[in-house]
């Protein structure tokens, strides 16, 4: 297959998949093997095509995070409260991204271990639809600060590939007594400082390698998961709304099962 036609495929798996709680890492390494793929550079393309996903979310909440920024320098206490509460979140997981960075790209890489954490997380959302606790904060722009970093130290399990650094979140949300909408449109406003910051520390850690072929491949990469991205935020609220979770983890515990039987069969 040419490198081209797998860039693609690899850039729509993570656009589909980024937003929802069923990891796109998980899939994208799933993707990569069933390619037959090596590690590098796509490694490194799996995780910087993850910013071409982000931009879809600045895109469709862009009126309201561009009033955020502009309420930060004046006198709007509510623009302040949700960007700490946004970085509150983000912290935990940027400082073990920071510390364990190589240790997860050289051990948790391991589709045995994304195939368990999808069946497991799978497990977990059925639970979750089941027996959530009542939801108690419906805003996602109006945490607070002790939901926020709640949320954020549940979504320092997304370290492990498989877990799913969106569907970690939206399962602290609910845990912590956020509504269902509210957990994911969180989801999506945590990713911006998570994958931008995720990209960035990849690719100065890979820049050597990146090549002017490889920075193609990961410009086409980017470009298809924006836009299969862009679909996804613009509909996952609404699905959520009126579906649940049980879609995801049954997707999940599916992909997982197969994932394992392939690997059973093919080692």
């Amino acid at each position: 297959m040419a490198d081209w036609i797998a860039a693609i495929i690899l850039g729509l798996v993570e656009g589909l998949t980024e937003f929802i709680p069923v990891s796109s890492t998980g899939h994208l390494l799933l993707a990569k093997q069933a390619l037959g793929l090596g590690d590098e550079p796509w490694d490194t393309f799996i995780v910087m095509i993850q910013l071409g996903a982000i931009l879809a979310v600045v895109a469709v909440y862009f009126m309201r995070l561009w009033k955020v920024l502009l309420g930060l320098p004046g006198k709007d206490p509510s623009a302040r409260r949700f960007a700490i509460s946004v970085l509150l979140a983000f912290f935990p997981s940027a400082l073990l991204g920071l510390l364990f960075h190589d240790f997860i790209k050289d051990v948790l890489f391991n589709t045995t271990l994304v195939c368990v954490m999808l069946i497991v997380g799978g497990f977990a959302l059925i639970a979750l639809e089941r027996w959530a606790p009542p939801a108690r904060e419906g805003d996602a722009m109006r945490f607070s600060w002790k939901t926020a970093l709640g949320i954020g130290l549940w979504q320092c399990l997304s370290i492990i590939p498989g877990v799913s650094r969106s569907g970690a979140t939206i399962v602290g949300g609910l845990l912590l007594g956020v509504d269902k909408r509210a957990a994911a449109e969180f989801s999506f406003f945590l990713a911006i400082p998570t994958m931008v910051g995720a990209f960035a520390l990849d690719f100065w850690a890979s820049r050597d390698m990146i090549d002017a072929q490889v920075a193609g491949l990961i410009g086409i990469g980017f470009v298809v998961s924006f836009i299969s991205g862009l679909f996804v935020v613009r509909t996952m609220v609404d699905f959520v709304g009126r579906y649940g979770f049980a879609p995801f983890a049954a997707w999940r515990i599916l992909v997982g099962t197969v994932g394992l039987l392939g690997i059973w069969l093919y080692a």
